[in-house]
């Protein structure tokens, strides 16, 4: 079955800076998770829609090692649908079930190929696909009565730089934050099928029919000088933002980032040692009446 994403991204090339990201994030989610599993039944499904490189996953199995669980991944990327599978197989104890489904998330018919859920998880994948209450309420119907639906949207962006890098104009990572605002906004307009949703995350699940609707946030933040694996994400990260950019970007801005993340170079980001993560993700939560 071939199945792809709504929004031309080549997923599985960014594995490598979505590995990156869950081992920054990782002590956060970890609780995140613990917090979403309060209150579950013994060997609850769980489904992980959109799941990316499946660390959400990681975390759910790590804890539920020893009760069990039926975790199912689902994406719309073979390639990251099977590097989930390794890494929330690795983590689950002997008494859970690990499966994946290739699939396209915004597919109206998905909840014909999925179990109910005690718990369906989706992080930052509705903003992806064409009609995104659409999804939302798609999400409402995989859960079973008194399931929990939470999605990661609408979070802090993060900031890794110092204002005055000693290269170029200062200001810089602004500037790309603002690009790749642009960016997205023309992304999410080029979408075939593009729907807007002119109302908050909170008001989506509500018109999805779920109660006791909330939220809550976790902060990511690793002050610097940081992990070595902090400076290889930041060098990533801004080699993406600038790709994004594009002529969104000014000509300067382009060459002072190519300028920082170059190894050869003087400024390279990998060799400096006030690189910084901060950031948080707000999680959204409501229960199927």
């Amino acid at each position: 079955m071939a199945v792809h994403t709504h929004d031309d991204i080549d997923w599985a090339d960014r594995l490598r800076s979505l590995r990156m990201a869950e081992a920054l994030d990782a002590g956060p989610t970890r609780a995140a998770a613990r917090r979403l599993l309060e209150g579950m039944p013994d060997g609850p499904t769980i489904l992980d829609v959109g799941c990316g490189a499946g660390g959400m996953s990681v975390h759910f199995a790590e804890e539920l090692a020893s009760a069990g669980a039926r975790i199912v991944l689902v994406d719309a990327t073979e390639h990251l649908l099977a590097e989930a599978r390794r890494a929330v197989s690795a983590a689950a104890g002997d008494k859970s079930t690990v499966e994946t489904i290739h699939a396209d998330v915004a597919d109206d018919g998905l909840p014909k190929k999925l179990p109910p859920a005690d718990l369906v998880w989706a992080s930052r994948v509705v903003h992806h696909l064409p009609d995104q209450q659409a999804a939302i309420n798609t999400f409402a119907r995989l859960a079973r009565p008194g399931g929990l639906v939470a999605i990661s949207e609408g979070s802090l962006d993060f900031n890794c730089l110092p204002w005055d890098l000693g290269v170029g104009r200062p200001g810089l990572e602004e500037r790309l934050l603002a690009a790749r605002g642009e960016w997205f906004a023309e992304m999410r307009a080029g979408i075939p099928g593009s729907v807007a949703m002119p109302y908050g995350w909170n008001i989506a699940l509500q018109r999805a029919g779920l109660d006791d609707v909330d939220s809550f946030g976790v902060l990511i933040h690793h002050p610097a000088p940081g992990p070595e694996l902090l400076r290889e994400f930041v060098v990533e990260r801004v080699t993406w933002l600038a790709e994004v950019a594009g002529d969104r970007l000014s000509g300067d801005d382009h060459k002072t980032a190519a300028a920082l993340v170059d190894p050869a170079s003087p400024a390279f980001l990998g060799a400096r040692q006030d690189l910084f993560l901060q950031g948080a993700k707000t999680i959204h939560c409501g229960r199927r009446p």
